[in-house]
């Protein structure tokens, strides 16, 4: 099957109370584990390109090589910018085949935000893709980041509430406590808050950073009404760890299969463990 939008699978698992795994790519054998793992648990997949990932692959490969992964799939896979930069970067990505992209506009202020949001908005819905916008700010898990500055930048609710209604985003990133990269030590999210969110927004809320987060935290998130969790950090340590081993072990291994086909096994088995996490096995 071709891509779908990402509205469709979010909106799905707020109404079941399920989260879909959004896993990020870098290269062919990612994306080979993402796919292989959404199929062995039938689960939906949203796979997502970020700034990082552009950069070192170029859309038109990500594009190519996630287009033969969802063709050859029997399980419903979108395929997501993330963390777009700018209206122009998310019409590239429209024209060369994501079905749903990310503007973050979490660095401007409210009405600007709203207004580049919306403006993304306005071009995606007319060809069937779908938008993500972000209010809060999302932090580096490197951020010296003190609490008062931390509290200001979680996502207000009552901003949430106006964000989502002038923009009409399909899902909505928010600043609960979360953090890009791995953790120095454990997270705490703000669950007071997200319960304020969910109950002002009707739009299905994406949870970024959550590499880290510990699983009791995930389910909660969840039960709160958490449909898209993002991840990242996971994959790439496993992935990374498996081929260090090999190498490790066979000094003088030259063939990239023998290298990368464990890291690929290794990104697999932990897409799995998230997939079953998130509760979305079995609702392809």
């Amino acid at each position: 099957m071709s891509f779908v939008p990402m509205k469709e699978l979010v909106q799905k698992a707020q109404k079941e109370k399920y989260a879909v795994g959004a896993f990020n790519c870098n290269n062919m054998e990612i994306v080979q584990a993402i796919v292989a793992a959404a199929e062995a648990e039938k689960a939906p997949v949203i796979i997502q390109a970020s700034q990082g990932a552009i950069k070192y692959a170029g859309i038109s490969y990500i594009v190519g090589l996630t287009r033969i992964a969802a063709e050859q799939a029997s399980v419903p896979i979108a395929l997501h910018l993330d963390h777009g930069t700018s209206f122009e970067q998310c019409v590239q990505c429209i024209h060369t085949g994501f079905s749903s992209v990310m503007i973050d506009g979490s660095k401007y202020p409210l009405a600007e935000n709203i207004a580049l949001t919306k403006k993304v908005v306005e071009i995606a819905r007319a060809v069937g893709v779908s938008v993500e916008g972000e209010l809060g700010k999302i932090s580096g898990t490197e951020d010296d980041i003190t609490v008062a500055e931390r509290d200001a930048f979680f996502t207000d609710p009552e901003e949430a509430a106006l964000f989502c209604q002038e923009t009409g985003v399909d899902a909505l990133a928010v600043a609960i406590g979360t953090a890009h990269g791995q953790y120095k030590g454990v997270p705490k999210l703000d669950f007071a808050r997200l319960e304020e969110i969910v109950r002002r927004v009707s739009t299905p809320i994406v949870l970024h950073g959550s590499s880290g987060v510990p699983d009791e935290a995930i389910r909660e998130a969840i039960n709160l009404g958490v449909a898209k969790i993002n991840i990242d950090t996971n994959i790439r340590e496993a992935f990374t760890n498996a081929a260090r081993r090999i190498i490790e072990d066979n000094p003088r291994e030259i063939d990239p299969r023998k290298v990368l086909g464990p890291a690929r096994e290794a990104a697999t088995q932990i897409i799995r463990e998230k997939i079953r996490l998130f509760g979305s096995s079995g609702k392809a």
